[in-house]
């Protein structure tokens, strides 16, 4: 799964991040609401883990806003209070599930597998760009029926691009939510992989789905003229 932690307690998002990537888990994080809130919206993330307490947007909020604007990726909510009330109120804004502080790692890993297996569940999987389809799923790309064999980066790339199809994809886009780079490292590293892609992808087609946006980024989209 990728998932995104937002919380402010730095030790705890650390312990969180170790114990999701040795079960096998991509993690980022977020330090405060605000960060969060922009992170989640893209809708790039498998479940959220969110602190109610969190500087610049709390937790209850942040959920709320994500809600209204249709994200619905799966959010386990964590917080020292663990009254019924607060419990309640987690679950009204539009939270799955809540797991009160202290908690076991063994248990917030089940609570995530569950919310996430939920999530799977009632989100569209199959992702489709003109003869492009992805099994999000099965992890399967085809085009033309045809399937495209491709590495583990190459496809949340491509994921990322499908997810975001006609919009224009910045390169701190693609370094934040398919590489974790919260910098620019001033390398070739995108236009290496997206070169890659696009032989697998466009190669042979002579509609071009992948289009580069001259001082943007790139944008997927379904033919409407001629190639680049």
């Amino acid at each position: 799964m990728r998932l995104l932690i937002i919380e402010d307690d730095m030790e705890t998002a650390a312990d969180l991040m170790k114990g999701l990537q040795e079960s096998g888990h991509v993690s980022e994080h977020a330090a405060t609401g605000t960060n969060g809130l922009q992170r989640a919206k893209t809708g790039a993330y498998d479940a959220l883990i969110v602190d109610r307490m969190l500087p610049g947007l709390d937790g209850l909020s942040l959920v709320r806003q994500l809600r209204a604007d249709g994200i619905n990726t799966p959010v386990l909510f964590l917080t020292a209070l663990a009254d019924v009330d607060d419990r309640v109120m987690g679950l009204q804004s539009g939270g799955d599930d809540y797991l009160a502080k202290p908690f076991a790692f063994a248990e917030l890993l089940a609570r995530v597998h569950a919310i996430a297996r939920r999530g799977t569940q009632a989100a569209d999987m199959i992702l489709k760009i003109a003869d492009l389809e992805m099994d999000r799923l099965k992890r399967n790309v085809t085009r033309a029926s045809q399937p495209i064999a491709l590495q583990a980066r190459e496809f949340r790339l491509l994921e990322f691009l499908m997810l975001h199809a006609g919009q224009i994809v910045t390169r701190n886009m693609l370094l934040e939510q398919v590489w974790g780079y919260h910098f620019d490292p001033q390398t070739n590293l995108i236009d290496v992989h997206m070169s890659r892609l696009r032989s697998k992808i466009d190669k042979q087609s002579s509609h071009h789905l992948i289009h580069t946006v001259r001082g943007a980024g790139y944008c997927l989209r379904e033919p409407e003229r001629d190639p680049d």
